[in-house]
């Protein structure tokens, strides 16, 4: 199970200890019992936690380098392990220049807008963070931040 703790260092600046936070497996936990109370007392012999990749539509987005030889999948936002197997056909197809259905897709064709430079990056990410949390908190209502982001078809629901 995981949701909820993804975190931002400000500027982008990772610490080998931010790699795997106990506070973050902590949450988790609390986050699965409060889903599944009838499983309350049962414990979790492994954990495993780590630095996303994210972009600003919060999805993953495709490319080649190396003039085609070279196909890339980026940004699952930790949506990648019911994703990557999608992600590999792609990629797949895009090696083998290949046109099919999925190369025509939108979400493959397109990429996700540059995130802002710091420190206007981490501003909008943590402000970003706690709109979705209140969302989450006030049974999916968005407030004013994250419906704009909705319109501009950026980010989760867009």
């Amino acid at each position: 199970m995981g949701r909820y703790d993804a975190f931002y260092c400000n500027g982008g600046r990772i610490r080998d200890e931010q790699a795997s936070r106990p506070e973050t497996f902590a949450r988790l936990a609390s986050h699965f019992f409060a889903t599944f109370p009838q499983l309350e007392g049962v414990s979790f012999t492994h954990a495993w936690g780590g630095i996303i990749d994210t972009c600003s539509r919060f999805c993953a987005f495709f490319g080649t380098a190396y003039r085609g030889r070279l196909a890339y999948a980026a940004g699952y936002t930790g949506l990648g392990v019911g994703t990557t197997r999608f992600g590999a056909q792609v990629m797949l197809d895009m090696l083998e220049k290949s046109d099919t259905e999925r190369t025509r897709l939108t979400l493959v064709r397109s990429k996700p807008a540059p995130f802002p430079p710091e420190p206007l990056r981490s501003a909008v990410i943590q402000l970003t963070r706690s709109s979705l949390a209140r969302a989450d908190r006030n049974d999916g209502r968005r407030d004013p931040w994250l419906r704009l982001l909705d319109r501009l078809g950026v980010g989760y629901n867009s």
